[in-house]
């Protein structure tokens, strides 16, 4: 098979997941800034895609993961914000009452009841159980949640920020990606 070139290295789809050098998830970056890292050995290349950059003397693969050379400390402290694309990513753009696709966020402790804009409180919802349930706890209008909502890991909010993940990222990102569709290369 013959390598494609690639033709936007910003475009949306063109992104690597980087990696500590304890393989801890970092962030991600364009294929063009992996491609940097590893030139300047800051990193190094453990995944690629189909496509290759090309130079006048040198012709690089497109990275899809790569892992720093030397550790980065991160603060344990990492808090994930509440919104409506972290909590789809969370939820897996599902319903958390029917299962069928969400359209709205609904606080299980509706706000006008004291209820938080917190992790533990906010859930995906259809917009079918979002307007059955109303201003009401869920026992209430005869509901129950699938899952009980939990403060997710910051490697929800990685994804939430591309979009989506590659298959070759499930390794390093586990179980925060089981909801996510895979990008196409």
């Amino acid at each position: 098979m013959v390598p494609v070139p690639v033709r936007s290295p910003m475009s949306p789809s063109r992104r690597a997941l980087v990696l500590n050098a304890t393989f801890e998830p970092l962030g991600i970056v364009s294929s063009r800034r992996a491609v940097l890292l590893v030139l300047g050995t800051k990193a190094e290349l453990l995944h690629t895609t189909e496509r290759v950059f090309r130079a006048e003397w040198v012709t690089v693969p497109e990275p899809s993961v790569v892992r720093l050379v030397r550790y980065v400390h991160i603060p344990r402290q990492y808090r994930v914000a509440v919104n409506r694309r972290t909590v789809f990513a969370r939820d897996g753009s599902r319903c958390q009452y029917c299962g069928a696709p969400a359209e709205n966020l609904d606080h299980v402790i509706p706000r006008s009841k004291g209820g938080p804009h917190t992790w533990e409180n906010v859930v995906a919802a259809c917009r079918r159980c979002n307007t059955r349930k109303e201003d009401r706890l869920p026992h209430e209008a005869g509901m129950v949640l699938r899952v009980t909502p939990v403060v997710p890991h910051h490697r929800v909010q990685l994804l939430a920020s591309c979009g989506g993940a590659r298959d070759d990222w499930r390794t390093y990102l586990g179980g925060a990606i089981d909801h996510f569709e895979p990008l196409t290369a």
